[in-house]
């Protein structure tokens, strides 16, 4: 290529050596490389199958997918979400059900009363938000358990008060609108979380075409964000890692388990009950009480919380009551006071059973420039998701149960 006029002139006068430290220099790589947590909660593993989830499968394609992602027991929404973030789980950072009793103070959390859930005596552990900001990230949270918590006295920069009724396109235009900060204020850590899916599963059951919609719509609100990170040229550095919390399986009123029929109301108190059922003894009822629990039944089983199988990783919390009870798949477990309750529901779909259970299981993917493409991985627990975040943030993680070489073979 001849040189331009100008550059002959430059050389002429000033030199070669000035006029090379005056040229043009080429775009600075971008070096803005978030990380976008997103819950697709009770999207079941293979519900990805169905074929209704083009972006999904796209991101899979190009990223990881794994087999399956196992969910901690109870295999419930609000313990599996603040697991994820900490790598901990459900008997270590306190989160053990949706509903459960402090049993000091006799006050009871429950997952859908902001009351309860803003205390932040509740919240165990160090989410992965608190450490980012902590450690000089800013995280920016769209709707995740516990992230509009002053856990440890840390909010993220950027969070916003659940509602329901903001549309998962919503959701996606709020997230982009956070990219869109000033660089110094700009989050470095994202979460999403879309409710529609597990909505429709409890609501129609898992093989409803209600299901089928929600899948199609949360894929299109996906398709929406990345396209909004490539209009902003940062799709290229952006890691992306899409979990869900939980499957789920049929069920119904014909598949319940009624406490009465087994044993004698008026010497237990019960704590909770559902998939997952915790009860305990009035005083000097204990034997009696166990006796008529522990005994083998047709679609639950029964322990005391020091004899649950050590594989469930659950029963040293003190929040857990002395015995639970976990029906088996599709059955539920409720006392005859609620069947009398002419407002009394019954869902036809739900979740919180046995971790081991392929209906429980959980979806993973992860894309970006961080992760290999194309790679398909075996079933692993979502402890390990943690510590991988935590490395992708490139801050010191928290005390946790995961094993970052589980998913470490995931990486470029």
């Amino acid at each position: 290529m001849r040189p331009s006029l100008r550059t002959l002139v430059c050389i002429l006068f000033l030199g070669l050596a000035a006029c090379a430290s005056q040229a043009p220099k080429p775009p600075a790589r971008n070096t803005y490389s978030p990380l976008v947590l997103i819950s697709i909660d009770g999207f079941r593993a293979d519900y990805f199958d169905r074929g209704l989830t083009p972006t999904l499968a796209t991101l899979a394609k190009d990223g990881v997918h794994a087999q399956a992602m196992r969910s901690s027991f109870p295999t419930l929404t609000f313990p599996n979400h603040y697991t994820i973030v900490t790598g901990l789980y459900p008997d270590h950072h306190g989160i053990v059900n949706n509903r459960f009793l402090d049993p000091v103070s006799g006050k009871p959390f429950v997952y859908n009363k902001p009351e309860t859930t803003s205390d932040p005596a509740w919240w165990g552990g160090e989410p992965i938000w608190v450490a980012a900001e902590r450690q000089g990230k800013h995280a920016a949270t769209m709707f995740w358990p516990g992230s509009d918590v002053a856990i440890d006295n840390v909010r993220p920069s950027e969070w916003m008060q659940f509602d329901k009724n903001k549309t998962p396109n919503d959701r996606v235009d709020q997230a982009l609108g956070w990219f869109d900060l000033p660089p110094p204020q700009r989050p470095d850590f994202f979460t999403l979380y879309f409710e529609t899916v597990d909505h429709e599963g409890h609501e129609h059951g898992p093989d409803s075409a209600e299901v089928n919609s929600a899948l199609t719509q949360i894929d299109s609100a996906l398709a929406r964000l990345v396209d909004g990170l490539k209009q902003r040229g940062i799709a290229d550095s952006t890691n992306i890692v899409i979990v869900s919390d939980h499957g789920m399986t049929a069920a119904g009123k014909d598949k319940s388990i009624v406490l009465d029929r087994i044993v004698d109301m008026s010497k237990i108190s019960v704590v909770n009950t559902g998939v997952v059922a915790g009860l305990a003894a009035q005083p000097g009822q204990e034997a009696a009480v166990e006796k008529k629990l522990l005994a083998p039944q047709d679609h639950m089983r029964c322990w005391r919380k020091t004899e649950i199988p050590a594989r469930l990783h659950y029963g040293t919390n003190s929040r857990i009551p002395p015995l639970l009870c976990l029906a088996n798949d599709g059955w539920v477990i409720t006392t005859q006071q609620y069947l009398d309750d002419p407002k009394h529901h019954f869902s036809h779909g739900e979740h919180g059973y046995d971790n081991d259970d392929p209906k429980m299981q959980a979806l993973f993917i992860a894309h970006g420039p961080a992760f290999k493409r194309g790679l398909m991985v075996p079933e692993f627990d979502n402890v390990d998701v943690y510590p991988l975040l935590a490395h992708l943030l490139g801050i010191k993680p928290a005390a946790n149960d995961g094993d970052f070489k589980v998913t470490q073979g995931m990486l470029r």
